[in-house]
This record gives structure tokens, C-alpha cells and sequence, in this order.
């Protein structure tokens, strides 16, 4: 049975981290980690996610201010608040949580998010940076930093002579997770929905990384015995045995029958999830850090 990684243990460290070093922060230089969350219109599941983080922010230390926009607003009224918020020395980090309402356009506001604010690691600058393997003055995407520290406490930092396979290419996950794999000097294969023999190229991967949002897409025959798999996928799926019209959240990977032969496998939840909020919270602190021009903690 494989070892199972647990992401709220390794999330609650990395927590531990961020607020002993923002108090110092605080405490030496007067500066509070700043971090602006806006949300745009109803969406429950929206709403539930921005009041974790903002949660989680005032937790950790920070100046934490969370902007509750109207379903109506308009795209230039989201751009003049960016602008702002770019303008605000008290805040090191902005997310403007996705998804917008359909009328308005997310990329323009997401890149106007100025490069060291971005704390979603969303804008072009930040990808660029870690494309081109400055992993030292960029931020880097929550969740393929949060699943690179869950399998760097299995394999350790070096992930030299490893063979890491990546079933996913958005810009949000699957390419950033292949470059920090690469930048850990893992030899890389990036496989998505037209890979002839997508089942071939995971038999061979020592790391199988799976983000592609099919509930239970992966089976066991697909994992090489022993290897480390890093489930991303939030897949909302029936569970009649919870009540009638209920359901449960479960991941990419057919997890109990790949339990039986990966060496290290992520639950859903409580494996990756939960390290994307803690990074958001790190990326936060990092960029306060920089801001002040400190030395950046480690993670």
C-alpha cells in the first residue's frame, strides 16, 4: 500500500513558516504583508473560496482586504481597482478571483495585476520568468508550487535521473508544474488529450502528476509499481450512498486501486489542495519581503 502525502500537514508547515516570518517582518521593519482579494458577483463556490483565503490571511499576520464587487460591474470599474491596488504600497499581493461574470474579460485584468503583486502567478511576466528558469525574482502558480513541495518531501529537491510525466497543458497548472519539475532537473514528458498511448507514456514515469478534470481517469494499470502520484484534479461526482442528489469530490486518479501500487500517492482532498492556499499565502509574504528589500524565507 503506498505511503499516503498528506498536503494538510505540509500546508500547515509551510503556514507555520509564513507567519513567524511576517511577524518578524513586522517586528524589524513595521511593514504587515498586505494581500487585496476581489471577487466579482454571487458564484457560492467563489464566495467560499475568497473568504478561506481571507481567512487564512488575517491568520497568518497579514493585512488582509477582501473587495466584494456587483454581479453588474464593469470591466473598466475592475481595471481602475487593479490600478489602485497596483498604486497601494500597503499591498504586496492581488488576486482577483476567477471565475469573472461572462461579460467581462478576465486575461486583460488578470496581465494588468502588476508582475510583483501577482500572487496567482498568473500574469506573462511571472510565466516568462519561469520558462526561462529565473525561479528567483518571479512568482510562481499556487498550486504547482504546493505540488512540487509534496513530492520534493518524497523524492527531495533533486530530482535528477527521475522521469516525471504531466497528463495536462493549462496555463494554470499543467505547463508551470512541467517547468519547476524541469527546473528540479526531472527528465519531463507533458501528455494531455492527444497523446497517442497516454496510458504507455504514465507506465513510465517515476512522478505522475494528473490535472486534467476527469474523475478517475487514471487507473492502476497506468502507474509504474512504486512511483510517486500527485492527484490535482476537483471532480464533483455523484454519491447516492450519502442520500439522495448528494455528491463528493474525488480526484483524477482511481485512487484505492492505484493506492495498491504507487509508492507515494495524494488524496482528494487533503493532498494538493491545500497547499494552494498555503502558497498564495507564501508568495504573499515573498513579495512583501521584496518590497522591503529582505531576503526571501524558504519553503
Amino acid at each position: 500500500m503506498a505511503h499516503i502525502i498528506d498536503g494538510k500537514h505540509a500546508a500547515a508547515s509551510v503556514i507555520e513558516t509564513v507567519s513567524s516570518a511576517a511577524k518578524t517582518l513586522e517586528q524589524e521593519t513595521g511593514i504587515k504583508p498586505g494581500l487585496a482579494v476581489v471577487i466579482v458577483g454571487n458564484d457560492p463556490a467563489s464566495h467560499a473560496y475568497v473568504n478561506s483565503k481571507s481567512k487564512m490571511a488575517k491568520q497568518c499576520g497579514f493585512n488582509s482586504i477582501q473587495h466584494s464587487l456587483p454581479e453588474e460591474t464593469k470591466q473598466e470599474e475592475l481595471e481602475a481597482l487593479v490600478a489602485e491596488l497596483n498604486a497601494d504600497p500597503s499591498i504586496h499581493g492581488i488576486l482577483v478571483q476567477l471565475p469573472l461574470p461572462q461579460h467581462l474579460n478576465a486575461e486583460p485584468i488578470i496581465q494588468s495585476i502588476a508582475p510583483e503583486k501577482d500572487v496567482d502567478g498568473l500574469n506573462v511576466v511571472n510565466a516568462g520568468k519561469l520558462a526561462t528558469g529565473d525561479l528567483a525574482s518571479g512568482l510562481i502558480s499556487c498550486t504547482p508550487a504546493g505540488a512540487l513541495i509534496l513530492i520534493n518531501k518524497i523524492h527531495g529537491a533533486d530530482l535528477s535521473g527521475l522521469n516525471a510525466v504531466v497528463i495536462g497543458r493549462s496555463n494554470l497548472f499543467g505547463k508551470p508544474m512541467g517547468l519547476l519539475l524541469l527546473s528540479a532537473n526531472a527528465t519531463v514528458t507533458m501528455a494531455h488529450s492527444r497523446s497517442k498511448d497516454l496510458a504507455g507514456i504514465c507506465r513510465g514515469a517515476d512522478i505522475l502528476v494528473a490535472a486534467v478534470g476527469r474523475p478517475h481517469m487514471v487507473k492502476a494499470s497506468w502507474v509504474k509499481p512504486g512511483a510517486t502520484v500527485i492527484d490535482v484534479g476537483i471532480n464533483r461526482v455523484p454519491a447516492p450512498d450519502k442520500g439522495e442528489g448528494m455528491s463528493k469530490i474525488t480526484g483524477d486518479v482511481a485512487y484505492d486501486e492505484c493506492a495498491e501500487v504507487a509508492g507515494a500517492i495524494t488524496p482528494v482532498p487533503g493532498g494538493v489542495g491545500p497547499m494552494t492556499i498555503a502558497m498564495l499565502m507564501a508568495n504573499t509574504l515573498v513579495a512583501a519581503h521584496r518590497a522591503a528589500g529582505r531576503p526571501v524565507p524558504k519553503f
